[in-house]
């Protein structure tokens, strides 16, 4: 029993929460001052940064004008254009916001943003918060015909694109406003964010009446994409809780390779404003271009969805070899599932750097895995860090047993407010459902087991892919493997696996099954694999499973 259990299971339980409470001030404090977030200041720096909080509250618009304050001509972004300082993104968002507000665009208003991760992106975010207007982020892999069905549910009045993505919005984005984020071109049809910048006033806002919600697009791979609004942290205990995990650091250098526009690569752009880090940008991941840019700009931080962790590890070691990332001290993942094998061969080559989050769009993070972690336990998907709730229940809602098999449901201070369209997830004692099923070790740690709508009944027994997709990577020939369940007469559903295999690696459909066979029940034994050059993935490196079963 710690300390804190030792008083609390003394005492009253009025006085029990106060000690709580105070434990829990101390622990946030001293994760805080441990991050470089609290530290000396200078007395009229730091009024000027009070009063910024009293002005916008925890909001984009804070980071933005609190940086400009504090570290003004300090690097914010780095992108294929060059460097930005923290003065002149707050100046450049500021007449972006201004311009909106010119263009009609008021509090309230929804601003569309399809844009790859550079300058543009970052900047109209923070324009949308200074505005008050709602940002949608669209997702730069969806097709015109999901664009169209996403901008009619979501009805925004303005929409910020790159320019590459203009022919396939054209449909969609009918009698919106229109600005260029980036262009290769020197001719666009479009006004650009750098004509509103140019021709605008670069003056602070008076703050909006209402804070600005920001909309992220869940990912659609079983579905229609649905709109999540995300709320606005309220205080610093979700910073303490995600870096008393991941141990991110004042003004470190960041790569954020995963897109901007989904939930954690978002996350980790908004995280990185209290800790004033530099965000080093390119519009397109490229793993050999990943390295060098960690190396050239010696980042300590890499955000990456776990797909982009296997391709860089796909390049030749000559290729590797070329890039000193001797100072990458964190690679964050999260996204969709991250193997453990895949892990581990990362931590051999780069070091112990690996931190798995699991979470999801909808419930924000669930469980953190430490490098000490995932060697203890590959593939687990961690312990669940301070202020956070994961609890498992059966189909009936009643809580599992020790080891059992559960949905897993979550609670903490980032869960989404519900979707656009209307619903929510499920919930079960004011704790909401990630939508997945796992187990938790004797060592408290989580594994997830699948998808809670993807176990599969064959010939009455339950099956879940995800152990099977684990176990067939995990062979020396099979570089990644997906399973979905199919119809069968005899059994109802059967499960078929899909395998790519390692590049100059060879074996054979029987050879799997056997394998399979050997260390799992006979019933998760797919009956059929079929090979294949790659798995089809969404930008954010999730496996698109409906196209397999299509």
């Amino acid at each position: 029993m710690d300390l804190r259990a030792s008083l609390t299971s003394r005492l009253p339980g009025p006085a029990a929460k106060a000690v709580g409470r105070v434990d829990d001030a101390a622990h946030e404090l001293a994760t805080l001052a441990r991050a470089g977030i609290i530290a000396p200041i200078r007395p009229d720096k730091l009024m000027r940064i009070a009063q910024q909080y009293v002005r916008w509250g925890p909001t984009p618009a804070l980071g933005s004008s609190t940086t400009a304050i504090h570290y003004s001509d300090e690097t914010a972004i780095i992108d294929e254009l060059g460097s930005l300082t923290f003065a002149e993104t707050h100046s450049r968002s500021n007449a972006i916001a201004r311009a909106l507000r010119d263009e009609g665009i008021s509090s309230d208003d929804g601003v569309a943003i399809m844009a790859r991760n550079h300058r543009g992106f970052i900047e109209a975010t923070m324009a949308c918060s200074k505005l008050g207007a709602n940002a949608l982020y669209l997702n730069t892999a969806f097709a015109a015909p999901q664009l169209v069905d996403v901008i009619e549910r979501e009805k925004p009045a303005a929409l910020i694109y790159d320019e590459e993505f203009g022919d396939l919005l054209a449909d969609a984005a009918g009698g919106l406003r229109r600005f260029v984020a980036w262009s290769d071109s020197s001719n666009g049809r479009d006004t650009s964010l750098e004509d509103l910048i140019v021709g605008s006033p670069k003056g602070d806002l008076d703050p909006p009446e209402d804070n600005s919600r920001f909309v992220i697009l869940t990912s659609g791979t079983t579905g229609t994409p649905k709109g999540a609004n995300r709320p606005q942290p309220e205080g610093l205990s979700p910073l303490a809780s995600f870096l008393s995990k991941i141990p991110m650091r004042s003004r470190q250098k960041t790569m954020i390779a995963a897109p901007l526009f989904h939930s954690w690569g978002f996350a980790n752009f908004i995280l990185g404003l209290p800790l004033a880090a530099t965000s080093v940008l390119q519009r397109k991941f490229d793993p050999e271009a990943t390295l060098k840019a960690i190396a050239d700009n010696k980042a300590r931080a890499l955000v990456v969805v776990p797909v982009m962790m296997q391709r860089i590890l796909d390049l030749p070691e000559e290729t590797r070899r070329k890039y000193d990332v001797g100072s990458l001290e964190v690679t964050a993942a999260s996204g969709s599932a991250l193997p453990g094998e895949l892990a581990t061969k990362w931590m051999d080559e780069f070091g112990d750097n690996v931190y798995n989050l699991y979470g999801s769009t909808e419930v924000a993070w669930a469980t953190i895995a430490t490098p000490e972690d995932i060697r203890a336990a590959p593939g687990t998907a961690g312990r669940v860090p301070r202020g956070t709730v994961v609890k498992l229940y059966d189909p009936d809602g009643e809580p599992v047993g020790d080891g059992e098999t559960g949905r897993i449901f979550v609670g903490n201070d980032m869960a989404f407010e519900g979707y656009t369209g209307g619903g929510t997830k499920d919930e079960i004692d004011g704790l909401m459902s990630s939508g997945d099923v796992g187990h938790f070790d004797e060592d408290g740690r989580l594994f997830i087991d699948g998808r809670d709508d993807e176990m599969i009944v064959s010939g009455g027994e339950n099956v879940f892919p995800r152990e099977v997709e684990d176990l067939l990577s995990d062979h020396e020939a099979v570089n990644e493997a997906a399973a979905v369940g199919v119809d069968d007469d005899k059994f109802g559903q059967r499960l078929k696996a899909f395998v790519v295999l390692e590049s100059g690696k060879d074996v054979d459909e029987a050879e799997l099954k056997s394998y399979v066979k050997a260390h799992l029940a006979n019933y998760k034994v797919p009956r059929e694999i079929e090979f294949m050059d790659e798995l089809p993935r969404n930008a954010t490196g999730k496996v698109v499973k409906r196209e397999l079963v299509d």
